[in-house]
């Protein structure tokens, strides 16, 4: 079972309402995707074609009246910062906005999950370098992997954050059973097997675990960054419960308050 291949068709089955409308907040809003959708003759096209559009107008300059706004400067400097944009996982968001746009399948799963932690990299450098005293490192998901090692880390962090987006879903309590089978359904949709499913239905049965994911992410600033934006993108926000939660565990990963503030306003989240 590939964890990426399995983050991305969750990111795919919709996790909550607003995960859609909030990964295209994150991604430039919907000045962005409406532009490249006119580019493409309104229609949202499948495969490698909709992803490098995508991917050059995404890594195209310094973001000054282009495509993708502040996404375009973070990139811009997460490049120089690791010796060039070819070295960023472009392709990766380049094939989440595509999905976002409707183009993609079943074979789409493991780029679109690529595509998911390269855009909470981009989150999290870009709010760690606007709310953070230290100058944050490039966060591996944003970075294409160049060893062995670092795609085995890569796929430990997605797994992390697959984590987080389940147990942020228990906010308010169990995940009910007709949830359950809406995401098992989806998951089927977008070709996951037995094995991947219930990997994810015995991760939605297991009582609230927020301290496991502090322990994953102490002393790693970038990677409880992504932690809790992958959170946002999970759940609504809209009960006491899950603004409970987020705060807990915002505290809990030691997260400085001007960093929380600035990934709520990325995915366009009102403060909470």
């Amino acid at each position: 079972m590939n964890i990426s291949d399995l983050l991305g068709a969750m990111m795919q089955s919709g996790m909550s309402p607003s995960s859609g409308d909030r990964m295209k907040n994150a991604l430039g809003g919907g000045s962005l995707l409406e532009s490249l959708s006119g580019m493409l003759g309104g229609q949202a096209q499948q495969g490698g074609g909709l992803g490098s559009i995508i991917a050059q107008a995404l890594g195209g300059g310094s973001g000054s009246g282009g495509l993708g706004g502040i996404l375009g400067n973070v990139l811009h400097d997460a490049g120089n910062a690791v010796g060039g944009k070819e070295n960023l996982a472009l392709g990766g968001l380049g094939a989440l906005a595509g999905a976002l746009l409707g183009g993609g399948g079943k074979s789409m799963g493991g780029a679109v999950g690529g595509g998911v932690m390269a855009l909470l990299g981009a989150m999290a450098y870009q709010a760690l370098k606007v709310g953070s005293s230290q100058k944050p490192e490039v966060p591996l998901g944003l970075v294409e992997p160049q060893s062995e090692a670092h795609r085995q880390e890569l796929e430990q962090n997605s797994e992390i954050v697959l984590k987080a987006m389940i147990n942020a879903a228990k906010a308010d309590g169990q995940i009910d059973q007709g949830e359950m089978q809406r995401i098992l359904g989806k998951l089927q949709e977008t070709g996951m097997g037995k094995d991947a499913q219930q990997y994810v239905l015995t991760e939605m049965k297991k009582p609230l675990d927020t301290q496991a994911l502090i322990a994953a992410a102490k002393g790693r600033p970038e990677l409880a960054a992504q932690i809790y934006a992958a959170s946002l993108l999970a759940i609504e926000v809209d009960t006491p419960g899950e603004k409970n939660y987020l705060d807990q565990l915002a505290t809990g990963l030691g997260l400085d308050p001007k960093v929380v503030q600035h990934i709520q306003e990325l995915v366009g989240l009102r403060p909470v």
